[in-house]
Formats: C-alpha cells, sequence, structure tokens
C-alpha cells in the first residue's frame, strides 16, 4: 500500500521549515489532499484534541515534522519546554495515527540523538552506544524517546512507523531569530545586518574548528516524500549530504554570499557543541535518494529569500 494523488496526507507541523518543504514537495508531486492544521487550531501536546483530531480526519499517512527546535543558546535556556514540548506532541501524534488506522507514519528525528564522540561518520548503528552532547540533549532525549516509540508501535502492533535523522538544515522558512536560531540563519542575519550597519566585525560563537554538515531543507523534503513511499523497515535511517564544512570555512562562505566587508572574530570563550556530526548515509544512497543542493546554492537561495522577506509588506 502506497500513497497515491488523493490520499488523506496530514502534515505535522506544516509552517515550519521542514513541514513547509514537505507540502512543498508533495504538492510538486501530485498530491492533492493535503490534511494542515495550524498550532492555533490544533496544539499537538493536548492529547484530547490530537485524538478528536485523528477520529474526525482519519489521515491515511502522517509526515511527523512539528517539533520545538533551536540552538545552543535555546536549548540551555528552556531545557524544561524543549523536553516537555517534544515528548508531549510526538507521543500524541504516534498513539493517535496507529489507534486510528493510518496505514504509514514518518517520524523526523534529528542526528544530535547520536553520541557526542560517535565515530564519524556516523552510521545508524551509532545510537545509544554512548553520551550525548550536552548542549542538546534535552531535545535529543525527546527525539530518541520519539523514534523509540515509533519502533515499539511498529513491534508490538505492526504499525508502520518509520524514523529519519536529518543532519543539520537550513533553508527559505528557517528561524532568523537570533535568540534561538540555528548557526546558518543566525550567521545570515548576523552578516546582512553587519554589512548593514557598515560594522567593523562579526562576533561569532566558538573556536570556528567544528565540523558540521548541511542539508537543504527541500532535499530533506524529497527524501522524507522518497522514504514514505519506498521504505518499510524497522531500522531508522541517516538523512544528509555526505559532507561537513568548519564553521569557520562556513562564516568566510555566508561572508562572500552577503557581501560583508568587515573582520570575522570567534569568541573562544562560548562554547563550540559536538567537535564533529557528520551522518553516513550510506543506507539512503543504497535505497536510491541522493542529495541535489549543494551549499553553496543553497546558501545564496536562502540569503535571497531572506532579503526578499526583510523587504515585503508583510515584514515592515
Amino acid at each position: 500500500m502506497t500513497m497515491h494523488p488523493e490520499s488523506r496526507i496530514f502534515v505535522a507541523g506544516h509552517r515550519g521549515l521542514v513541514g513547509s518543504a514537505i507540502c512543498r514537495r508533495l504538492a510538486a508531486d501530485g498530491f492533492t489532499n493535503l490534511i494542515l492544521r495550524t498550532r492555533a487550531e490544533l496544539d499537538l501536546r493536548n492529547q484530547q484534541a490530537v485524538e478528536s483530531f485523528f477520529e474526525d480526519a482519519r489521515p491515511e499517512y502522517v509526515f511527523l515534522a512539528a517539533a520545538k527546535v533551536g540552538g545552543i543558546v535555546a536549548n540551555s535556556t528552556y531545557p524544561a519546554e524543549f523536553i516537555y514540548d517534544n515528548l508531549a506532541l510526538q507521543t500524541n501524534v504516534i498513539h493517535a495515527a496507529w489507534k486510528y488506522g493510518a496505514n504509514k507514519l514518518l517520524f523526523l528525528g534529528s542526528s544530535c540523538v547520536y553520541p557526542r564522540l560517535a565515530p564519524q561518520p556516523i552510521e545508524e548503528s551509532s545510537l545509544l552506544t554512548s553520551a550525548l552532547e550536552p548542549t542538546n540533549e534535552w531535545y535529543a532525549v525527546a527525539k530518541i524517546a520519539g523514534l523509540k516509540l515509533a519502533e515499539a508501535y511498529r513491534v508490538q502492533y505492526g504499525f508502520n512507523a518509520i524514523s529519519a535523522m536529518p543532519t543539520n538544515l537550513y533553508g527559505p522558512g528557517d528561524n532568523f531569530d537570533l535568540r534561538n536560531s540555528h548557526v546558518i540563519p543566525a550567521l545570515l542575519r548576523k552578516f546582512g545586518e553587519a554589512r548593514a550597519a557598515a560594522s567593523p566585525e562579526v562576533v561569532i560563537w566558538g573556536t570556528g574548528a567544528p565540523l558540521r554538515e548541511f542539508l537543504h531543507v527541500d532535499d530533506l523534503a524529497g527524501a522524507s516524500v522518497f522514504l514514505m513511499r519506498h521504505y518499510n523497515d524497522r531500522g531508522i535511517v541517516n538523512v544528509g549530504t555526505g559532507q561537513d564544512v568548519t564553521i569557520r570555512d562556513l562564516a568566510a562562505t555566508i561572508q562572500r554570499i552577503t557581501g560583508y566587508e568587515g573582520r570575522i572574530v570567534f569568541d573562544h570563550s562560548k562554547p563550540d557543541g559536538t567537535p564533529r556530526k557528520l551522518l553516513n548515509i550510506g543506507k539512503l544512497l543504497s535505497l536510491g535518494w541522493q542529495p541535489s543542493v549543494s551549499l553553496e546554492d543553497g546558501l545564496a537561495q536562502t540569503w535571497r529569500w531572506y532579503c526578499a522577506q526583510q523587504h515585503s509588506p508583510a515584514s515592515l
């Protein structure tokens, strides 16, 4: 049983970075029966509301892209919210999807579920083999619980729940709030504002030495739809590019794209986070999918999108 153009498809978190990209991809692929609810219409943390929604809407396929996300600062500032909100919403959706007869569910986790010092590139088998990165452990623990919950419902009930672990994401629709954004939108905004203000320098947390892998959100959306249509096994699947870059080199690329001509200063008193986090994507490649957006092209596209938002009537 696979998705067809008229299948009832619920995209949880459709206004977020990932959910909106999945919606775009589904629409481009000819899927016409998307079931969407805003946070105001359906609070996924509310079990009764979620069960009522599933009982009424009866979605056949569920993309669980809703999550409370953020960078090091947000994780450190709101640990209780990160673990509670994510545990609550994913538990409610997975349970209700099974209870009300969904054919299949895709749970989207995160590469932060893997140990801080996992052998690189990280294979799916590294899960739960050693300690997590402390700067995002609250989010990671919640995501581990989610993928294990999906697995448990498969084992006990035969529910076709699958889990994908994306690497660091970016792209149009990202969060550019400097208080809780991830590294790429934060740097794009910092360099853009520094250029506009003719600031002599941009200060970046850490040493610049950590290596990070970045995946354009449209590539994740493509992989998500691909897995929903073609993958039905118990094991988790890494989604990434198989390539990484230092934060220092990333900053230099963003400096060039934004046209900022000042200095880059790294604040060594601030934490670096995980030294390296590169995913082994051999499993996904063997299934027949591969990424298509280069980092340089993706950053330039995201910068153009951000600039357009800053100058749109809605942003004024």
